[in-house]
């Protein structure tokens, strides 16, 4: 029973979030906001809404090592299974300028995360040191997005020009009612499944919850792989880890407090930080993500979660 709350919960993120979305976007425009700060802000938020909601509702609910295994879980897989699958089809090359300039925002909220979690049990605070670095993140990133809008304004206004707006509204009560919906489900069937097992919650945080809400990313650098897309495939990657930071425990801390357990603090920030370092090897030098490269992220995504499930997990 557990399984199919979490399996539902899932399922229901992933679908309510890709309609909160559609709709959202469509009312933007209406309302008249331009394509490009849609695009940089309401899609952003809307992809990461699956995740934002789990880790309030895990940090509601008591249970932290879900709320902090959800972001931490999600940057590792998005480095070595998000970009490692992809790059068995298709290479991966980031584009220079903005790639690199991501990055290091990336590689620096990792930092700030791991000296936050090193602090204490992450509090208002907390949340207001990450929420303050994501007001400027996005600022930048609108300035940056208006010099090189790119093909993003037409993406998004693609995106919502067949939208009626009775399709809008029905996709917007959808999104709105799925999101809470599924977090409920998925964060009922992981403690279910933490508990009948004697795994930790960290554990299923770090594996089930994470994979299963970068399964869009995946999807979405895959895509874009294989149409040579590769700027947009190291983008997404980029951008999701650090709004995964910034924003998703930002918001989270505020319901907090959010204990960090142990095993976090001895691994899994760390594998973290190695996966962010890794990926600036191939950033800052300019090369790109190839077979090779793909098979090792692969292998090494799948010796950590070998060493996760046989340890069982640092009870949080």
């Amino acid at each position: 029973m557990d399984i199919l709350f979490l399996l539902l919960g899932l399922a229901l993120l992933l679908i309510a979030g890709d309609l909160l979305v559609r709709g959202a976007v469509a009312l933007s425009l209406r309302l008249g906001i331009p394509a490009l700060i849609v695009g940089l802000t309401v899609v952003a938020f809307g992809t990461s809404a699956p995740e934002l909601l789990i880790s309030i509702q895990a940090a509601l609910d008591g249970a932290p090592g879900i709320a902090v295994g959800n972001v931490v879980g999600s940057n590792i897989a998005n480095v070595l299974l998000v970009l490692g699958l992809p790059a068995l089809f298709a290479a991966i090359a980031p584009s220079h300028a903005e790639s690199r300039r991501s990055y290091f925002q990336m590689l620096g909220a990792t930092i700030l995360l791991i000296l936050l979690c090193l602090l204490g049990p992450l509090h208002f605070w907390h949340a207001a040191v990450l929420l303050a670095c994501f007001a400027a993140m996005l600022v930048d990133m609108v300035r940056e997005g208006r010099k090189h809008p790119g093909h993003l304004v037409e993406d998004i206004e693609t995106l919502a020009s067949y939208m009626s707006q009775r399709r809008m509204v029905l996709f917007l009560a959808l999104g709105i009612v799925g999101l809470p919906l599924g977090a409920r489900c998925l964060i009922t069937g992981a403690v279910g499944l933490s508990r009948e097992f004697g795994i930790s919650e960290a554990v299923i945080g770090l594996t089930i919850v994470a994979v299963g809400t970068s399964l869009p990313e995946l999807a979405t650098t895959l895509v874009a792989a294989l149409r040579r897309h590769s700027d947009v495939a190291m983008g997404n990657v980029i951008g999701s880890n650090l709004f995964n930071i910034l924003s998703i425990l930002g918001f989270a801390s505020l319901f907090g407090p959010i204990p960090v357990a142990a095993g976090f603090l001895e691994r899994d920030l760390w594998v973290m930080l190695g996966c962010a370092l890794l990926l600036g090897g191939f950033v800052l030098l300019g090369r790109p993500v190839g077979r090779g490269a793909g098979a090792v992220f692969l292998l090494a995504y799948v010796g950590y979660l070998a060493v996760l499930v046989l340890s069982r997990g640092t009870p949080a």
